[in-house]
């Protein structure tokens, strides 16, 4: 696949300088079930921010009320400095909407369909072709969208929210279900979308990607926000032990134990592992007793403070 198409940034000059988004004590309650109970972060011009937490915890409702689409119960909600419900006509064409199940004109080209959706915001015929470029899908612009594989659907979808050239994208898991090539193929497209200055609320189950790309992270669990910050600051700051990776033949897990500084040992597969805050202790001490051949070092990341939060609910949601 070619380099990607830089995705042209033309924010308007009259955005306000403030927050994009603000969010201030939200609540949202669907009858005995508190869906979102008092969150409250902001949004940069510029950022590219991630909500992340499992099933249920809250993400689609707000997205939802970010978007105009659902109205909170109480709490301010503002999005470029306005309140986006009732629903905000002057807001939409600096919005771009990409949902999990978007839609598509099937029978047209990917060309024919970008045209259309250009078309309806009153944007003209180029920028189609252009939108088209920036996600990769020149060579594919005479495919039937019926056609297209699955990874061409989604940067169509994306696609479908840039062409009308929004200052804001909301992004709900814009990478599910795609094999991991064409997952870090997307990625490039996100990339390009961020290095552009586009402001961008983004959803994932990948917690890896939400590492890779996001300027800050918000984990949301039963309706709150559990943390809130950078994904580098969240992992410098988690306290989570490093994992050694010994082989199991080379040690037995009573003489790993008896090694000072270490907090646990497991049995992984054919590894030994050694969980410590002091990794250089443990590795001088794993040095002198069988050697660092083969000795692996696992620091902590961004998914063990996202199950450390939420328990183990990621690998059920994912396979729900």
């Amino acid at each position: 696949m070619s380099e990607p198409v830089s995705v042209q940034s033309t924010i308007r000059q009259e955005a306000a300088p403030g927050p994009v988004i603000l969010l201030e004590e939200v609540r949202k309650r669907y009858g005995d079930r508190q869906a979102v109970a008092g969150v409250s972060f902001e949004v940069r011009p510029g950022e590219f921010f991630g909500l992340l937490g499992p099933n249920g915890a809250g993400k689609t409702t707000l997205i939802e009320m970010m978007e105009g689409l659902r109205q909170a119960d109480s709490g301010t909600v503002t999005v470029f400095g306005r309140p986006p419900w009732p629903r905000d006509i002057a807001l939409l064409p600096r919005l771009g909407v990409q949902t999990q199940s978007s839609a598509f004109f099937v029978r047209q080209t990917a060309r024919e369909h970008l045209r259309t959706v250009a078309a309806l915001y009153g944007a003209d015929r180029a920028a189609a072709e252009r939108t088209l470029a920036s996600v990769q899908l020149t060579e594919q612009g005479d495919t039937r969208v019926e056609k297209l594989s699955g990874g061409q659907r989604q940067r169509l979808a994306i696609a479908s929210a840039l062409v009308h050239d929004p200052e804001l994208i909301f992004l709900d898991e814009p990478t599910a279900a795609l094999d991991p090539q064409a997952r870090r193929e997307l990625w490039k497209v996100l990339r390009a979308l961020k290095s552009a200055g586009r402001t961008i609320v983004y959803t994932t189950h990948h917690i890896d990607e939400a590492e890779a790309l996001c300027d800050r992270v918000a984990i949301l669990v039963d309706g709150r926000v559990a943390v809130l910050d950078t994904p580098h600051h969240l992992v410098a700051s988690s306290g989570l032990p490093t994992r050694l990776l010994v082989p199991a033949e080379r040690m037995t897990v009573e003489e790993g134990a008896a090694i000072p500084d270490v907090r646990r040992v497991t049995a992984e597969g054919g590894s030994l592992v050694l969980e410590t805050s002091e990794p250089g202790r443990v590795l001088s001490a794993v040095d002198r007793l069988i050697g660092l051949h083969d000795v692996q070092t696992r620091t902590a990341t961004l998914e063990d403070i996202y199950l450390d939060l939420t328990g183990h609910l990621q690998s059920s949601e994912q396979q729900s």
